[in-house]
């Protein structure tokens, strides 16, 4: 599990802050990014969003909240999985947030990301999601945006009608999956008496999604009226046991992970956690027998190699993790954190035209991941690609909200790349984005 951290800066969303830079951490792993995606596709199905492509992303944060930006990414935070109980639960919470794209709730948003994807776009989209995850939605945005009233008011938060249409499609959604409709009111009943805190006191779900006792009530008629549409799933148990093992392994005292093993029901599962517990005691020999017991249950599993492989690279045995990242690859040819992952340890083991390779394949598969793009300028330098690794440097500042160095980076580039190649365009791409935030903030001074 990699953190991921983008800056919320007046750079890349052109908007005034009243204090310093936020920043949003996403949890970026692919074991639990498949679990959630396994979780999501028959309640974005049901909602029509089936032939989309709709992310589920963990936001590193421990308050509870789940927010969209856009028609392609649900964000949830990984203190509000680590607090629901059982699949349905994170299913009902994405059934709401996708009955929230569905209903055509996005189109009064003063941001509309659908056609991000340009570096400093994702950056746009991304810092936009930390302005919700952080809780500043009431940051003075508005005017920066061309939008009429606080941002509090015109992107943040869902009203109360928006919300009791989310709640009945996303019941229906919920019903037409076959998923125990019980979840969503389990999952309000988290925030029961949250309107009675003060603002400050609420979790940033209770001030995005208002939560009313009518509408509560309203929730208990749906969840009886559709229950007996409920079916069980075994594999649903399955993968929310995993992704909520994992994350918590990850983010639990190994001590805390260690005394309870057992508790997913899963032995692969527990195997998996021991991994992750033994590795963060930086007992490597511990670890990777931890995690080829899970292997032996699931060989043919690429996100348990994935794990191993992240065990070895971080315990420097490059070599070893390079070949294991190899397999994970062969089985998961199409996933970018590993591609990603891969092109790193061939980076490190000085294999420098394959690491540039797949780096290269993980940014065209998700260009998320300024990690890869990190990873990308080192290898394109070994190589004596000075345009290339300035461009993606400027990229990386960009996605960041480093627009100043990106300007800086891009310039370089532009200067080095054959002029009307893709690589220059995507310098101009940045350049342009650069210029506009230099302008925005000499407006705002």
């Amino acid at each position: 599990m990699h953190v991921l951290r983008f800056l919320l800066s007046a750079a890349v969303l052109a908007v005034a802050l009243a204090g310093p830079a936020r920043a949003i951490s996403l949890l970026r792993d692919p074991d639990i990014e498949y679990a959630l995606d396994r979780l999501a596709q028959p309640v974005l199905k049901a909602a029509g969003l089936g032939a989309t492509r709709v992310d589920i992303l963990v936001v590193d944060d421990r308050t509870l909240n789940a927010f969209v930006v856009d028609r392609n990414h649900i964000f949830v935070h990984s203190g509000l999985l680590l607090k629901m109980s059982r699949a349905a639960m994170l299913q009902a919470v994405i059934a709401h947030e996708a009955a929230h794209i569905t209903n055509g709730h996005l189109t009064r948003r003063p941001i509309n990301m659908r056609n991000a994807r340009t570096a400093a776009g994702i950056g746009a989209a991304l810092a936009a999601a930390a302005a919700v995850a952080t809780g500043e939605g009431g940051i003075a945005t508005a005017g920066a945006l061309g939008a009429a009233g606080t941002a509090q008011r015109m992107f943040f938060v869902h009203t109360r009608s928006e919300e009791n249409a989310a709640d009945q499609s996303g019941m229906r959604y919920l019903a037409s999956a076959g998923v125990d409709p019980q979840g969503m009111v389990e999952v309000m009943d988290i925030f029961r008496g949250q309107e009675l805190l003060s603002v400050g006191r609420q979790d940033p779900y209770a001030r995005t999604h208002p939560l009313s006792r009518d509408r509560y009530r309203v929730l208990e008629r749906l969840a009886a009226g559709y229950r007996e549409q409920a079916t069980p799933d075994a594999a649903s148990d399955y993968w929310y046991q995993r992704a909520k093992g994992k994350l918590s392994a990850f983010q639990r005292a190994p001590k805390w992970t260690l005394a309870r093993i057992g508790e997913s029901g899963h032995d692969d599962i527990a195997a998996m956690r021991q991994a992750v517990a033994y590795h963060r005691q930086s007992d490597v020999t511990r670890a990777t027998a931890a995690i080829d017991r899970a292997l032996a249950i699931r060989p043919d599993d690429p996100y348990f190699l994935e794990l191993k492989g992240q065990i070895l690279f971080e315990s420097r045995r490059f070599s070893q993790a390079a070949a294991v990242y190899a397999s994970a690859v062969r089985m998961a040819p199409k996933n970018a954190l590993i591609l990603g992952s891969y092109g790193r340890a061939l980076l490190a083991v000085n294999q420098t035209s394959d690491a540039v390779k797949y780096l290269e394949q993980a940014h065209a598969r998700d260009g998320r991941n300024p990690r890869v793009l990190r990873d990308l300028a080192q290898a394109y330098a070994k190589q004596g690609k000075r345009g290339m690794a300035s461009l993606v440097t400027a990229e990386r500042y960009a996605m960041t909200g480093r627009m100043g160095d990106a300007g800086i980076h891009a310039k370089r580039a532009s200067d080095l790349l054959p002029q009307g190649s893709t690589g220059w365009r995507r310098a101009q791409d940045v350049l342009a984005a650069s210029e506009r935030a230099a302008k925005d903030s000499k407006k705002r001074k």
